[in-house]
């Protein structure tokens, strides 16, 4: 054979997407077909049913039997987990590179080049890009973790960019499967939840290089509306708390095993995200939980931290580093709303203001311990002020309280606030009106009015978002707390010159913060009283059985 023939040419590399699924019919066609059209950079796409007893594996076979570069692998049984399919793919896989999709995401176009260009280039065995959670059905889309994926980038070994810890996603990724083959990185299998915490750190202990891509290589759909949440959803049992715990302790042992300094300041900044990310997010529902759930999460968070030192918890941004502190000060839950609001982005600290004898900030006369000394030097735009958000609908009138925090608000000379109503599903225009605060009244407050005509808006769901602006020239960003009260958060009905009536419901979210729901006409008044009856049917009828799900 001569030596320049196409015969003799190496391959080009190639990439094996594996999806997994169980009983997801509805969605497994649109993953694999979004693989496939990824181009012939995939050499094969292999499609793992976890033993589904809906139609998916019909759907699988449907879709081979027209594409010879679908391998469908059926499990013999459930493995209750994520963890064994995906196992079960890498071991299957013919590619150089190895990617997964889960059977109700989707690969944007141009995904698997992007990243085998990347991984190619720089010679990297994992190349990672950005993530975008798309809101469904309202197509609104975030992207996850941006700050890691603003520019192409290697990293030469995981310590140099500690953040990539905080991206414990398996499937925005692509590895050298040869690579998780040496090293042993596997998911743990069985029923495992958040398993992408164990495989991500077995990932990072073997040191590979990391090429950070900034183009949208993955779709994660959240379907809030669903009939089973998924996991990352579905957190209104302590179990996922336990098991989210459970899985990022395994992550941190991981990486403090390496024994070198790179896995033990991965494993510092693994608790440092732990802090600011799971724990705030879990913190601010704490007060919509039951009395019983909130002592055993207290407990088990309490007994976690225990197992972080010092400097764990300086690492942490200051809002999870005072939550944490708190936790460990108390044996009891306590001062949940107050904790909340510190949970909530951007964090609120609201009154009582306390102070230890010698005037240092402290969160409270009952724990003088947790000191807030860092709210004197902090820069004001990142401080934790709280505005209280009144909203009068039938006035037309959003009321706003600023409150002042140890001198510094009243330092700085609070002058304009700027409102807007932000459309949640960010298909729309919102509302924008500015107000100046009125003069500072004995008890350390700051007032505005600002009149709204909530009939100008068109859409469902709506978030306030507050600009401050201060006579020395500093702004501040933030969000407004809900304030209950009588008729405050209460549903009202008011005219509305374009459609005849419009229904608003002020309401606090999860983290306390004030947001508006408009149904504009009565047909929109109709609509929420049907599917107000609908929750309460559904809230009656008994429970059938239940089943696991990715």
């Amino acid at each position: 054979m001569e030596p320049n023939s196409p015969q003799a040419q190496p391959s080009s590399p190639c990439v094996t997407v594996v999806v997994i699924g169980y009983n997801d019919a509805p969605h497994v066609a649109d993953a694999v077909r979004s693989a496939l059209a990824q181009g012939p950079v995939v050499r094969e796409v292999i499609a793992v049913d976890d033993c589904s007893t809906d139609d998916s594996l019909a759907v699988l076979h449907d879709l081979a039997a027209a594409e010879p570069r679908l391998k469908v692998l059926r499990r013999a049984a459930n493995s209750g987990g994520c963890g064994a399919p995906r196992n079960a793919g890498i071991d299957a896989a013919s590619g150089d590179y190895v990617m997964f999709l889960d059977s109700d995401d989707v690969l944007p176009p141009g995904a698997a080049d992007a990243l085998l260009a990347a991984a190619e280039r720089h010679g990297a065995e994992v190349a990672s890009g950005l993530c975008v959670r798309r809101e469904l059905p309202s197509g609104r889309e975030v992207p996850w973790q941006p700050e890691l994926y603003r520019k192409p980038a290697l990293v030469a070994r995981p310590e140099l960019r500690p953040r990539l810890v905080h991206d414990t996603l398996c499937v925005n990724k692509l590895y050298r499967t040869d690579f998780l083959r040496a090293h042993g990185a596997r998911f743990p299998e069985g029923r495992f939840l958040y398993e992408d915490f164990v495989f991500g750190a077995r990932v990072l202990a073997a040191a590979p290089r990391v090429a950070l891509v900034p183009d949208p290589v993955y779709v994660w759909h959240v379907r809030r509306s669903a009939a089973k949440l998924s996991i990352s959803l579905d957190r209104s049992g302590i179990a996922n708390w336990k098991a989210r715990v459970g899985a990022h302790r395994q992550a941190v042992d991981i990486l403090r095993a390496t024994g070198d300094s790179g896995g033990k300041a991965l494993a510092r900044a693994a608790r440092a995200k732990f802090l600011d990310h799971s724990l705030r997010i879990y913190a601010r529902e704490l007060p919509a939980r039951g009395t019983a759930y909130q002592r055993e999460w207290w407990a088990l968070t309490r007994a976690y931290l225990t197992e972080f030192d010092a400097a764990d918890l300086e690492a942490a941004p200051a809002p999870g580093r005072v939550i944490a502190r708190v936790l460990l000060a108390s044996p009891h839950p306590r001062d949940l709303a107050r904790i909340q609001q510190v949970a909530a982005r951007p964090a609120r600290l609201t009154p009582p203001y306390a102070r230890a004898g010698d005037a240092t900030p402290v969160w409270s006369a009952d724990l003088p311990q947790v000191t807030l000394d860092h709210l004197l030097h902090r820069p004001l735009r990142l401080l934790p002020l709280t505005v209280d958000a009144e909203l009068r609908p039938r006035a037309g009138t959003l009321r706003l309280r600023l409150h002042e925090l140890y001198g510094r608000v009243a330092e700085a000379g609070p002058a304009v606030v700027d409102v807007e109503l932000v459309p949640r599903d960010g298909g729309r225009p919102g509302l924008r009106r500015t107000a100046a605060f009125g003069a500072g009244t004995p008890d350390g407050t700051w007032e505005a009015e600002v009149r709204l005509d909530l009939g100008a808006l068109d859409g469902e769901v709506f978030d306030l978002r507050v600009r401050l602006l201060f006579d020395d020239g500093t702004t501040r960003e933030t969000t407004a707390r809900a304030v209950p009260g009588p008729g405050l958060l209460r549903r009202a009905v008011v005219p509305d010159g374009r459609r005849g009536v419009l229904l608003v419901q002020p309401y606090a979210t999860r983290a306390g913060s004030l947001a508006v729901r408009l149904a504009p006409g009565a047909l929109g008044v109709a609509g929420v009283a049907r599917r107000r009856l609908g929750r309460l049917l559904r809230a009656l009828r008994p429970a059938g059985p239940g089943g696991n799900a990715h």
